[in-house]
């Protein structure tokens, strides 16, 4: 059996959120880091193209 926390997630409002990852490099010291966040569907690509 699953948790409740992750049987909630299942149901209808869950599954319209995604969280997305993405590499930003870092303009001081040129490494890379990761930014996520948890994003509705329909602004996924959005976050990616900033």
């Amino acid at each position: 059996m699953a948790k409740k926390v992750v049987a909630t997630l299942q149901s209808g409002v869950g599954r319209t959120f995604t969280k997305c990852i993405r590499m930003v490099r870092s303009p001081k010291t040129g490494s890379y880091a990761f930014e996520e966040q948890v994003v509705h569907n329909d602004h996924i690509d959005d976050f990616f193209k900033r």
